[in-house]
């Protein structure tokens, strides 16, 4: 199985499209105008609580408030507040919390009003960009993503991904982990550290604690609020750090600038894997119709998606949800019986409709 990252660049934005034996499976998009991104970190400031909806509304420095439900709080809130409270005040400068003492967790089914207040000012980190008339969706539960595992502050907790099947390599990971964790710190266990060693986990972690040590001290200076203390990594090395595995066989980047970004952090997941980055110099020819990714993108994002045997989708997206409906076509007049018509459209349909969730990032 081939798995190739093709990388579009102009002046205004990034598109990165990833194929599996040439079939366009992921597309990813930055745009140098987006001023909200996924995991940045901010230091914001409550606008005001809503009990009805037990949600508080959050100035980020966007036209539309950001959107803070109870829930997503986080267990931990009290003693995320503390700590940044004597941050502020210089009298915490050991931002290891290896001597903090933590806060009673806050009750699952509280009340938002209970714990925020208007005008109050508080950390919170973006999980959902602005969409449309929306603000962004944020989360005072704090985590910095590595790209073997996710550092959780004020937390104990070891999770491993679902994703590693072993019962063996489980049990090997969270042993490993649980050796050169930090006190005060939880962490979730990614797919890809699935059998590397505690070498490679350690560099990882330090590396997010390094992240967890400048936010901090970024902390200590904000004098704005709403004010950005903590970029997600550059899009390039965020979407490699997610998807990237042993099995890519290509990188193809159209900017040479791009292309260096890249290979230096291979260099440092995987030095082996350097060589398959690759310069595009054909001029005749841009890089997404060379690699057939203009085509495929023509007609996959249309409201109907053909299929094989005759067969189509048609995906429509309302307010509230997207609507997908399953047509035989003229593939009826070919089968045996209407069951078999059933059977050989749906088994097509689940394969197609699995990529489209995938590719238009429907949830």
């Amino acid at each position: 199985m081939n798995k190739e990252l093709i990388i579009r660049s102009n002046s205004s934005a990034v598109d990165f499209a990833l194929l599996k034996d040439g079939k366009l499976i992921e597309l990813n998009k930055e745009v140098d105008s987006n001023k909200f991104s996924v995991g940045d970190i901010y230091v914001a400031k409550i606008r005001k609580p809503v009990s009805g909806l037990n949600a508080a509304f959050i100035n980020v420095g966007h036209e539309k408030d950001g959107f803070l439900h109870y829930h997503d709080l986080g267990p931990n809130l009290l003693s995320l507040l503390k700590f940044f409270k004597l941050v502020s005040s210089g009298k915490m400068k050991d931002y290891s919390l290896k001597n903090f003492r933590f806060e009673k967790e806050i009750p699952k089914n509280g009340s938002i009003q209970d714990y925020l207040k208007p005008q109050q000012n508080i950390l919170i980190q973006i999980v959902k960009e602005p969409i449309s008339t929306k603000g962004p969706r944020v989360s005072s539960e704090l985590s910095l993503a590595g790209r073997f595992m996710v550092l959780i502050p004020f937390s104990d907790r070891i999770s491993i991904s679902q994703k590693i099947e072993s019962n063996a390599e489980k049990t090997r990971l969270k042993k490993l982990v649980k050796s050169i964790r930090p006190k005060g710190f939880g962490v979730i266990i990614r797919t890809v550290a699935n059998n590397q060693k505690v070498k490679e986990l350690d560099a990882d972690l330090q590396q997010l604690l390094s992240r967890w040590k400048n936010l901090c001290e970024k902390f200590t200076k904000v004098d704005n609020h709403p004010s950005k203390i903590l970029s997600e990594i550059n899009r390039s090395t965020s979407i490699l750090r997610d998807i990237f595995d042993d099995g890519f066989t290509g990188i193809h980047v159209d900017d040479p600038e791009m292309q260096n970004e890249i290979k230096d952090y291979l260099k440092i997941i995987a030095p082996d894997k350097v060589s398959i980055v690759k310069y595009f110099k054909n001029k005749s020819k841009p890089i997404f119709d060379y690699f057939g990714v203009e085509r495929q993108i023509k007609t996959a994002f249309g409201r109907t998606v053909s299929m094989q045997k005759g067969a189509y989708l048609v995906i429509e997206h309302t307010e509230a949800l997207h609507v997908i409906d399953v047509n035989s076509g003229n593939r009826s007049n070919k089968a045996r019986s209407q069951e078999q018509t059933a059977l050989d459209v749906n088994l097509i349909a689940a394969s197609e409709i699995a990529r489209q969730v995938r590719l238009r990032d429907l949830g």
